[in-house]
């Protein structure tokens, strides 16, 4: 038995709750919180892993452990990376999206700059990785209460 149209499941958001934001708007976002989130691909399948994050002009820099499973995924591959504010008791919020190539800097005179930025590794090992996002695409949404 077919579903009538007006009843299949809707993934797409209330476009009357999201409202998009300008690339101005999202690099102004993508300096105002510490951490994000890193999309890459592992073993075939997506992966999503907290991190945090520094700017470096537009682009994204990230600093990992070397051996990590993200330093070694992310090697010239197109990443997404968001970062996302909310407000539970006003239910809003926005989130912004960078989409890009990922490469880790390997010259001494990029890792001594970006060392500069004062960026942190979450996690123990062997040196750290400095990987930076290239944005291709710059995208960002702000979440409003429609509640009556």
């Amino acid at each position: 038995m077919a579903v009538p149209s007006h009843l299949e499941p809707s993934f797409e958001p209330d476009p009357g709750a999201l409202e998009p934001l300008d690339e101005a708007v999202c690099r102004v976002l993508l300096k105002s919180v510490p951490i994000g989130r890193i999309v890459f691909t592992h073993q075939a399948l997506p992966r999503i892993q907290p991190v945090s994050y520094a700017l470096d002009g537009d682009d994204v820099v990230i600093r990992v452990p070397a051996a990590s499973k993200v330093a070694q995924a992310v090697q010239d591959a197109v990443v997404a990376f968001e970062i996302d504010d909310f407000d539970e008791p006003s239910r809003t919020g926005w989130s912004v999206v960078v989409v890009g190539h990922a490469r880790r800097e390997d010259s001494p005179a990029a890792i001594a700059a970006l060392r500069r930025l004062g960026l942190r590794s979450w996690g123990d090992g062997p040196g750290d990785a400095f990987i930076r996002i290239v944005p291709e695409i710059l995208s960002g949404r702000r979440v409003r209460d429609l509640r009556p």
